[in-house]
């Protein structure tokens, strides 16, 4: 391996670094606007050697939230392995989930994330009507 080649990744996997925290970034600014408007829980999904690490949280209690977010999971065919989960003053969940082994189409991060945000949504307009 010479030089120029470990300078050239180094440079590469930088790049891909800086916009991991760009999108970071974008991520919390919207959350902050959305925050003032109408508080919705923050997500973030990372890619395990096997599933995903699944961290939703909201300063304030969420009830019902818990199971808009397990069906969700139930309809992507992700299996919760571990899971923390607290529901009193704020709302916090910690989950590790695996893919069904005999799904046909493999997921990702972030399909794991849309469908979590998407069932926040749901969740939150449902909540909005009551």
């Amino acid at each position: 391996v010479n030089k120029t080649t470990i300078i050239v990744d180094a440079s590469k996997y930088i790049e891909e670094l800086k916009q991991k925290v760009e999108r970071l970034n974008q991520d919390i600014s919207a959350a902050q606007t959305s925050n003032d408007q109408n508080p919705l829980p923050m997500v973030t999904v990372e890619t395990l050697e096997k599933g995903f690490l699944i961290n939703v949280f909201s300063e304030k209690s969420c009830p019902g939230l818990l199971v808009s977010l397990l069906e969700a999971f139930e309809e992507l065919g992700l299996n919760i392995l571990e899971a923390r989960v607290s529901c009193t003053d704020s709302f916090r969940l910690q989950a590790v989930g695996g893919e069904n082994e005999e799904q046909s189409e493999s997921i990702d991060a972030q399909v794991v994330k849309q469908a979590v945000l998407q069932a926040i949504k749901n969740w939150s307009e449902g909540t909005d009507q009551q």
